[in-house]
This record gives C-alpha cells, structure tokens and sequence, in this order.
C-alpha cells in the first residue's frame, strides 16, 4: 500500500470536480479517480442550464449558492474561455389552476429565500416567450435571472484544471478509507468522496441510487433566434429552448424507454407542443437524439454527506448536478475537512430513505 492524498474523489464529472475545488481551497491534497475522465459521464452531455425555480428549501438555497459562483466562475477558476451565460430566464407555464396553485407555491417559498421569481398571467407569459399560444394557458412562473451557459463543458473543464485527476477504475471503497483501484493499487486516505452519479451503488450497493436514461432532441443551428426564453410545460410534459449556437433543444419530459420502441411517441409528444404552444417552431426538424443518464433516487433529491467511517456521498442528482455542484462542493468540502455540518446535509442525508423523511422535488424536468 503507498501513500495516498488527503481525500480521494472517486468521479470526475462536475460534482466530484467542484467537491475536489473546494477542498483544495481549504488546503487538502486531493485526487480524483475516474474510469474515463474529465466529464466522460452525464456532464459531458448536459446542456448547461440552471435556475433557482425550485419546490424545496434545500434545492432553493443550493441553487441561489451555486448561482454566486457561477457569476463569478471566470475569476474564481482562472478560466481563459468565457463561458457564455445568458440569462434567458425560464418559464414554466400552468394548463390548470392546480398545477398554477403548486407553482405559486413555489414561487411564496423561493422569494422567501431571496430568489426573485414571480407568478405570470397569461398576457405576461405571451410578452416573455414572443409567438406563445396561450389559448390553453393559465396562468407560469418566471425567474429573469435563471438561464443557461453557452459552453458548460468549458466550466466541467475549468473545475477540472484545478483537479489532479487521475485516470483509473476504483473497484471498491472501503469503510476505513482505503480505494481498490483496477491496476491492483490500494490507496489509504483521510477521506474518500464518492461523486460517481449513476456508478455510484456499484461502490455504495446500500444506497437507493438508480439509472434512468433521458433524452433531447436537437435541430441544426437556426440562424434566427425563434424560442427566447426557455419554456417548460410539465403538464404536456415539455420543454424547449433554443441554444447559442443556433440549435432548438426539446424533450419529452416523460420519455423513459427504449428508443427504438417509443421514438415515434416522443416526437410526436414534442410536435404537438409545438402546435399548441409555440406553432413557430413546428417547421423545425429535429435530427438528433440525444441519451444522457440520470442517477435518481426515490424521491429525486441528491443523497449528500458520510455514509461510512471515512467515506462520503454526493450522488443521485436526478439530473440537476450541474446546477447545484458549487454549493454541494462546499457543503461536502466543510464537512470532509472542518467537520461542519450544513443544513442540507441532514435533509439530504441517507438515513432519511429508511426513516421515512423523503424531501420530494416537485419541480424535477
């Protein structure tokens, strides 16, 4: 057995290389193992948006956090290559008054938090997203300052230039710290970090972590800017923007399958929204599509904090690591170094799964 570093982080993808930033700012030796490398995984397809529109306390105030630090991400991580944000806002629209009822909601609790969302009418939501039908619309909800990167593989790469990562398989994490890597190698550390998202259970079986594939579709660059803001339909289990680049992004919000089998169900899905919500777009043909996997829990919150002597977890994101990994990289660095615990570690902890604490996450897409 040799020499270890302080911490090792076990996942190179944003949340494990946001979590080995904040521990080098607070002075730990740190290295990172994956099997593949730098945003191989789900990050290295995501396609860069956040928001602080949130239906929990504890998403709400990670996702405030890490939007400060992505205001300031060009300086905080030495970045030569800017990476584009665009507050576009979100707009998430209501077809009846139950579903505007969970929104308002919502948005009581988010201004509460100093998230400055508000509550549309129909005419305010046509104003926002121009050529919007509104025929079937109740009523939305909007936040200006939530948006999305142009680049958010530069960000993934940022962190990563920071990192030492190393590229290695880890085969087992024990409770005493020590990695098994696939080389034959053991390393013995103060601290391992499993950040692995969907691999995650492979390492930690008794944690409630699940694949679930997701898919996008995307169109050819459009050299006119047809969708300002993004918009997001959760009843017509929808959403769409239209990236820098020029390419329209759509999803099937409920598209779980087999591609092969369900395709044709989920275009149509997408082009009947288009017809009945944004009837500019139904002429673009969308080519590609897009697999990425969500690692999801019960109740599509993140499980955060120690799990074993020496072992701790950041996983289970349900698709929104991006989002919230400044905040996770330093709830999870205090925590493994200062021995603090934030808030959101005993909300998000492991024990709430058997103890019957679930935090469900409304407002998941």
């Amino acid at each position: 057995m040799r020499t270890a570093p302080d911490v090792v982080v076990v996942g190179a993808g944003v949340v494990g290389l946001s979590i080995a930033f904040h521990l080098a700012q607070r002075g730990a030796s740190v290295t990172v193992f994956d099997r593949a490398g730098i945003g191989a995984g789900a990050s290295g397809v995501q396609p860069g948006g956040i928001r602080q529109q949130w239906g929990t306390r504890v998403n709400c105030l990670l996702a405030r956090e890490s939007m400060r630090f992505y205001a300031d991400a060009r300086e905080l991580l030495r970045m030569r290559v800017d990476p584009g944000f665009q507050a576009c806002g979100y707009v998430f629209l209501a077809h009846s008054d139950s579903a505007l009822a969970r929104m308002r909601e919502n948005v009581i609790l988010q201004n509460e938090l100093g998230i400055p969302s508000q509550i549309l009418a129909p005419a305010d939501a046509a104003e926002l997203v121009p050529g919007l039908d509104i025929a079937s619309v109740v009523g939305g909800a909007w936040c200006a300052e939530d948006g999305y990167f142009d680049r958010p593989q530069s960000l993934v790469e940022a962190f990563g230039a920071q990192a030492d990562v190393q590229i290695g398989e880890v085969l087992a994490v024990r409770d005493e710290g020590v990695v098994r890597l696939a080389s034959g190698a053991e390393l013995q550390a103060d601290a391992v970090v499993v950040a692995a998202g969907v691999d995650t259970p492979r390492l930690l079986p008794e944690l409630p972590i699940r694949p679930e594939a997701r898919f996008l579709f995307f169109s050819n660059p459009i050299r006119e800017r047809l969708l300002e803001p993004l918009v997001v339909s959760p009843e017509r289990r929808f959403a769409a923007k239209q990236l820098g680049d020029g390419r329209l992004l759509a999803s099937d919000l409920g598209a779980l399958g087999n591609p092969e089998v369900e395709l044709a169900d989920w275009r149509a899905n997408v082009r009947s929204a288009f017809e009945e919500l944004l009837p500019q777009l139904v002429f673009v043909a969308l080519p590609t599509l897009v697999k990425g996997m969500y690692d999801v829990t019960p109740d599509h919150q993140a499980i955060l904090g120690r799990v074993r002597d020496r072992v701790w977890v950041a996983a289970g994101f349900s698709g929104h690591g991006f989002m919230l990994a400044p905040a996770v990289g330093r709830v999870i660095a205090e925590s493994v170094i200062e021995g603090r615990e934030d808030g959101a570690l005993s909300v998000l902890d492991r024990a709430r799964f058997a103890e019957g604490r679930l935090v469900p996450e409304p407002q998941v897409i």
